[in-house]
């Protein structure tokens, strides 16, 4: 008496589950390949072959079976997923993305669609989309350690590790010591507290991670190690992922803080140095590092043209609101001096300097940036230790007076004035620093 094929099948099944219990992945797969020998359009055994395979990297096979998963219960939109996380796994992100741009279409509500949706965008390049897919899916599975886990990686991959340091904050708060993401989400974390400079919490959660996973598979012990060997090298500078989250995170309260809180008077101070020195009126003036507009405001009754530019888009939102320049947009400060060479009369830059150490490479820039007798004015906090310039406790850097002399001399810059000032206060004293007009050779 001939079997019956949906009984083997099924005894197959049970022996393939039984081998993964069992973690003999040789068996499992076998019974898998008799199982859908036996009935080629079951979707079960499509699928559990596909993701067998997947986890041992055979994404082409796995990728095949998903397929056949999908055509089987095309009502199952998860094989359609699987399929194109295979092919991103292989590197096809585009034969991904034609996937997953569809299954976001029809199920603009699952949140796995829209994580690997920000995987993808990313991969190609669109850091926008990106983002707006990873905060959909955020929003969608907030609760869902593992899955804030591939949203976080997206996040920082995308420049935005303070969003995903704040998302996994209150996700590890209430984690259960087992939870298996919990030493992926403190890696995370951490990778996510180091591109903040945030040293010392990126060290506390790797150490976690360890002591969750004394496997490391997350990496924790080569990060610690790394940040260790930075320290101990001298490094720790400012990096511009820090300053953009840093002003992402203060610009609704910027404006108030700082002329109420620390007294902050740098663009009045540089106004009144322009006004001295002769500048008149008609400029082109790109204000860099403009922040919400404050030295906008300052500066725009001697302006033809007013250009601000600042690393941090939520600032450029501030901004914008002020109806003063005639361009803004946001990209650190080295990139917009050089987008326009020869361009302008007058490069301001109020309190921005303090972000940076050397300040030879921004003198340079901005000479070529300046057109013939254009001048650059600016404000620094300055230095009478030993060295060029030190990064204080507030994370600002300080210049020595001899510093600013020398870079300007080497990048071919006049001093056209050079004046101590208070540019703000700082735990109810005033800052000591200097304020410069620096001016290029020609008309």
């Amino acid at each position: 008496m001939p079997s019956d094929p949906l009984s083997d099948y099924e005894q197959c099944m049970v022996r393939a589950y039984d081998a993964l219990d069992h973690g003999d992945t040789v068996a499992a797969e076998t019974a898998l390949m008799e199982a859908v020998a036996l009935v080629p359009d079951a979707a079960e055994a499509r699928g559990a072959l596909g993701a067998l395979l997947r986890r041992e990297a055979r994404y082409a096979e796995a990728e095949g079976h998903f397929a056949a998963a999908a055509a089987a219960e095309p009502a199952r939109p998860s094989w359609v997923l699987d399929r194109a996380r295979c092919l991103a796994d292989a590197g096809d992100v585009d034969g991904a993305w034609a996937l997953v741009s569809r299954l976001v279409e029809d199920r603009a509500d699952d949140a796995a669609s829209h994580r690997l949706a920000a995987r993808l965008r990313l991969a190609q390049g669109d850091a926008a989309g990106a983002l707006a897919h990873a905060r959909e899916a955020r929003f969608l599975a907030p609760h869902d350690l593992e899955g804030s886990v591939e949203v976080g990686q997206v996040l920082v991959d995308a420049g935005d590790p303070l969003a995903a340091a704040e998302m996994l904050e209150p996700l590890l708060a209430h984690a259960h010591p087992a939870d298996p993401a919990r030493a992926a989400a403190l890696v995370l974390q951490g990778r996510a507290w180091a591109a903040l400079a945030e040293g010392e919490k990126a060290a506390r959660r790797w150490r976690q991670a360890l002591e969750a996973d004394p496997e490391d598979v997350g990496g924790a012990a080569r990060l610690l190690a790394g940040l260790e060997a930075a320290a101990a090298a001298g490094g720790g500078g400012l990096t511009p992922t820090y300053i953009k989250a840093l002003f992402d995170r203060y610009a609704d309260r910027f404006d108030s803080d700082l002329t109420q809180k620390l007294r902050y008077q740098a663009p009045r101070l540089l106004r009144q140095a322009l006004d001295a020195v002769g500048v008149g009126a008609g400029l082109d003036i790109l204000d860099v590092g403009c922040g919400t507009g404050l030295g906008g405001v300052e500066v725009k009754p001697l302006a033809r043209h007013l250009a601000g530019v600042d690393l941090s888009p939520r600032m450029v939102e501030h901004a914008r609101a002020r109806g003063l320049y005639d361009r803004l947009w946001d990209a650190d400060l080295m990139g917009a001096l050089a987008e326009a060479p020869g361009a302008w009369d007058l490069v301001l830059a109020a309190d921005v300097l303090v972000y940076l150490g050397d300040l030879a490479p921004v003198f340079q820039a901005a000479v070529l940036a300046l057109k013939p007798g254009g001048r650059l004015a600016a404000t620094v906090e300055r230095w009478e230790g030993e060295g060029p310039y030190a990064l204080r406790e507030s994370r600002r850097y300080a210049h020595a007076r001899e510093h600013v002399l020398a870079a300007a001399a080497a990048a071919g810059l006049a001093v056209e004035h050079l004046a101590p000032v208070a540019p703000r206060w700082e735990k109810g004293r005033p800052v000591d620093g200097l304020l410069f007009i620096l001016r290029k050779a020609g008309a």
